[in-house]
This record gives C-alpha cells, sequence and structure tokens, in this order.
C-alpha cells in the first residue's frame, strides 16, 4: 500500500461502503429472528456448518452478495440474501469446493434465479469439476416449490433449472460428499443420493416427497421420521451410508472420510506415515476362528488386528450387516476391505449385502483403491424370502462387478468359501492372489447341504438315512483339507494366520506402482452411488 494513501477517502468509497454493508447484510442470514428459530431446534447456521468442516480460516465465499434486494428511490433499504452459501475452502489443506442450503431463508428451497449459486449444478459443482477437487454438500433445504409456477406465470419442465450432467460428470472424477443436516427432499434429497458417500445427523430426515404430499397421495399418515428417518434411508433402504449422533459428528466423519481419498481419479490415494510395525503379529488371531465350524465369531476384532491401528472406517455399518466394507490402511496405504460378518447369517450374502458390495466395489475402482477380501462365505441367502427378493441376480452383479474391476485385488480366506458368494470375492482378471488360513475351506457348496442334495437316493435307500448322511459328509470332509488344494497349487498359500498382516503389506507395497500407472478415469466410468 503506497503510504501517501493513509487516511485518504478512495474515489470509489461510495461503492466499497455498499459493498460492505451487502455482505454485513448476507451475514445476517435470514435476519435474527428466522436465525434463533434455528437455532432452537439445536442446528447451526450454514455457515457454521461450513466452518465446522473446512481447516481454520481456509473458506473463500462466493456469490456472498448474490440475492433480492429492496429498492427505494434507488437506494437499497433491504437485502434478502439468495437461499445457498458455498466457495472454496482446505480440509486436511488440500482444496475442495462446499455448499449447503441456508435454511434460515425460505426454508433453503430453491428459486429458479439462483440456479448457478445453489446446489445439484450450481457453482458449487462447476468448481469441483473444472479444478479437480471433492465436492461437499451440506444438504437443508425442500428443493423447489409450486409456488416458483405463481411467480414465473408458467410450470417448468422437471429439471429444467438444474443440471444433473453436471453431478454424474464429478461422479466419475471426483469424491462427492452429501451430510443431510435437516429436512432433505426434492431436489436436496436427490443431492443427497447422487454422493460417493452420506451421512445424515441422528433426527432429520431425507425422502422423495414429505408427509404432506404422501397424505394427498396416498391417503397414509406418516412422520418425517416414519417416512425418512435414519431407520429408514441408512438401516432399511440404504440411501445414505451413514449416521451421526450430532452435527460436530457429521463433520468430523466428513474430514476422516476424504483423508482416505485421492481429490481425483488423476491421483493415488494419500499415504500417511506409520509407526504401526509391518511385522506385528497378533496372537489372538491363532484363536478367533472356532473349531465349531457353525460357531460365529468378531470378525471386525479380526480385521482390526490386521490393519492399522485405529484406521479402520467402516461405510454403511448399519444397512446389510452380513457383509462389512470398510475403508483402512495397511503401512500406512489406503486399502477398501470387504468381508463376510459370521455374527449376522452366518455370513450369507442376500440381496441388500451384494448390493451393498457392489456399490464399494465400485468406489475402490474408481479411485484406484486396491481391494482386500476377507472371506468366510457360506453362500447366498436360501429360502422364499430370498429369492422374492431377487438375490440370484443381485449377486451376479457382483460377479460381474468382480470381472470389471482394475485395482489390485487380495482374497484372504479364512473360513467358507462357497458358491457364488464365495466366488465373486476371488480375483479372476490381475494375479489371482487367494492367501487361506488353516482353518479355510470350500467348494460349490458346503459339505452338509451338498450332501444331502447330491446323494439323495442313496441316503433315503439305508436303513439308518441320517447314519448314511454323516458317513458321507464325514469321508468328504476328509479330503476337503486347505493343504490338499495347496499341493495342486490351486491356492496360492497357505498362512499362519499370525502372519497376515505382514503378508498383506508386502504385496500391497508393490501394487503401489500399478496404481500410479492406472490413474485417471475409465474407459466406461459407472456411477459409484
Amino acid at each position: 500500500m503506497n503510504p501517501s494513501h493513509l487516511g485518504q477517502l478512495s474515489p470509489w468509497d461510495p461503492e466499497l461502503t455498499e459493498l460492505a454493508s451487502r455482505r454485513r447484510l448476507a451475514e445476517e442470514l435470514g435476519g435474527e429472528a428466522a436465525v434463533a428459530k434455528h437455532r432452537s431446534r439445536g442446528r447451526l447456521t450454514i455457515r457454521e456448518r461450513i466452518q465446522g468442516v473446512v481447516d481454520d480460516g481456509s473458506f473463500v465465499e462466493i456469490g456472498k452478495v448474490a440475492g433480492k434486494g429492496v429498492y427505494e428511490r434507488g437506494e437499497l433499504k433491504s437485502f434478502i440474501p439468495a437461499p445457498y452459501v458455498m466457495g472454496l475452502a482446505k480440509i486436511g489443506n488440500r482444496p475442495v469446493a462446499i455448499g449447503g442450503e441456508d435454511f434460515t431463508v425460505r426454508g433453503g428451497s430453491s428459486a429458479g434465479g439462483f440456479r448457478r449459486k445453489g446446489g445439484q449444478g450450481g457453482f458449487a459443482d462447476d468448481l469441483a469439476l473444472h479444478y479437480r477437487i471433492p465436492l461437499i454438500s451440506l444438504v437443508d433445504g425442500a428443493g423447489g416449490s409450486v409456488t416458483t409456477t405463481s411467480s414465473r406465470g408458467y410450470p417448468m419442465l422437471p429439471g429444467a433449472t438444474g443440471n444433473t450432467e453436471t453431478t454424474v460428470q464429478l461422479l466419475g472424477q471426483v469424491p462427492v460428499v452429501a451430510a443431510v443436516m435437516g429436512t432433505a427432499a426434492g431436489g436436496p434429497a436427490i443431492r443427497a443420493v447422487l454422493a460417493h458417500w452420506s451421512v445424515m445427523v441422528k433426527d432429520t430426515s431425507v425422502f422423495a416427497a414429505g408427509p404432506v404430499v404422501v397424505k394427498r397421495s396416498l391417503g397414509q399418515l406418516v412422520s418425517k421420521e416414519e417416512l425418512g428417518g435414519s431407520d429408514i434411508a441408512v438401516d432399511a433402504a440404504g440411501t445414505v451410508h451413514d449416521v451421526a449422533p450430532d452435527e460436530a459428528t457429521a463433520f468430523e466423519l466428513i474430514r476422516r472420510y476424504l483423508s482416505y481419498m485421492p481429490s481425483n481419479v488423476w491421483e493415488a490415494p494419500p499415504e500417511i506415515p506409520c509407526d504401526d510395525p509391518v511385522t506385528r503379529a497378533d496372537e489372538s488371531l491363532a484363536h478367533i476362528v472356532p473349531r465349531n465350524r457353525r460357531q460365529p465369531y468378531d470378525m471386525r476384532k479380526l480385521l482390526r488386528s490386521v490393519m492399522d491401528q485405529e484406521s479402520i472406517f467402516e461405510i454403511q455399518e448399519r444397512h446389510a450387516r452380513s457383509v462389512i466394507t470398510s475403508l483402512a490402511r495397511l503401512n500406512g496405504k489406503v486399502v477398501g476391505i470387504i468381508a463376510n460378518n459370521p455374527m449376522v447369517n452366518g455370513g450369507a450374502v442376500d440381496a441388500k449385502a451384494a448390493r451393498k458390495q457392489v456399490r464399494f466395489m465400485e468406489l475402490c475402482d474408481m479411485f484406484h483403491i486396491p481391494l482386500i477380501f476377507v472371506v468366510d462365505a457360506p453362500g447366498v441367502m436360501v429360502g422364499v424370502e430370498a429369492e422374492r427378493a431377487g438375490t440370484l441376480r443381485e449377486g451376479a452383479r457382483v460377479v460381474i462387478m468382480r470381472d470389471q474391476l482394475t485395482v489390485p485385488v487380495i482374497t484372504l480366506i479364512v473360513r467358507k468359501c462357497y458358491g457364488m458368494a464365495g466366488a465373486s470375492m476371488l480375483d479372476r482378471r490381475g494375479l489371482r492372489l487367494r492367501l487361506a488360513w488353516p482353518s479355510a475351506e470350500w467348494g460349490s457348496l458346503p459339505i452338509e447341504g451338498g450332501v444331502a442334495a447330491a446323494f439323495r437316493s442313496e441316503i433315503e435307500a439305508a436303513p439308518d438315512p441320517k447314519a448314511k448322511e454323516l458317513e458321507i459328509e464325514a469321508g468328504l470332509r476328509s479330503m476337503s483339507s486347505p493343504f490338499r488344494t495347496a499341493e495342486a497349487f490351486a491356492v496360492e498359500d497357505i498362512i499362519d494366520p499370525r502372519e497376515t498382516r505382514r503378508y498383506l503389506c508386502a504385496f500391497l507395497d508393490v501394487a503401489r506402482t500399478r496404481v500410479r500407472t492406472e490413474l485417471g478415469p475409465k474407459l466406461s466410468p459407472r456411477v459409484a452411488v
């Protein structure tokens, strides 16, 4: 600054004063009363939310003075800011685009004139697409309204004021995160779904249309929670990936999720220093799988014993619980884990678990994250309800996705590996590396059910059918040792469970070079949502 200008008025002082005044009015959001009402519900304002997510002092707002001014004789008398706040920021010192509805202005509902300022094809999306940086949407609004027909004088075609094409492009190029901070319906609800990872705060809701519309359309009386609370959106439907007890926890989960993600598909996942020894051998791994083949055990404990300490970030923990999907680290390097959960349905894969597995495989393949399958799969779920749910078709989709994977894959068989569910976790295109513990077993069908079906006539003709069935099972089981398969090199290695971490780290360390040579978008990008 030129010292001679100190104390002097700028020739543009009136305009600079007006700019400062407009910025102050924008910071008032929907006004003192609207902000007080919003906070009385235990909710933060949109600017407080953004500050809670991003690095301190890193937010650079864009479009702060966008809105609607009320003038009298050409002079600004009042100002209503646009119901969306967005801009550039940093998380973990890496740039991101971030934005969200301001619920204190018209309940966060969009207005056609502010499409590019708002979400779903708005300027925040454009920032993420142009600069190839992650996008974070803090969702708290009801989308459009029939009142826009009155203001325009004519009805708009659905989606005419949005640009989901940009959002779909983003899903093939950069990490997209959505957090439901209040009630989300219409366009904002769609934005919550069109994300690689999403979280909703407890006691919020997300749905296609709210209770009033449902009552008018179907005559059903439901609350927001019954229609789209976390029990529905997270647990039952899996529409949203996870739930947080409060907004602060949601912000921390966003930051943590992005710490596993590259900024875009042209980069490798970030590595961090690790002081957890590669050679660490957890003695409990030798005891974790019970001798009784029907007895469950804690798969999550197994994973914690192998991965870097405190590094597991589970995704969709409350949905389709017979399969565990997690991000984690091995020697500081990001990996994706898909593991059967013997505590739920014995680890059998139902239709929901199959869809969950496909989504996670797509995510890891999109962002060059090597996959580790930890297998204890007795097969796909059977029975009338499983057939009604289309389990076979969903299971087939897992096999198709497996054969489209381009990232390095390692399979660790810890116990059962049967049928299509087991086959979907075996690498068929890459190195085909299958490691097994001595407790492992495999085949087309488990011996118990397989014997009853394959030897039905012989069993029924025996004087003691049950004894005959057990006799056949014992004979087959004597030949089912994993060591016999290893003799033929039909499984690549059998390892001591306590060696698992060292083995996985060694192969993952080499796999890095392949990941780095295959950066960039896929030839046929999939939408991992």
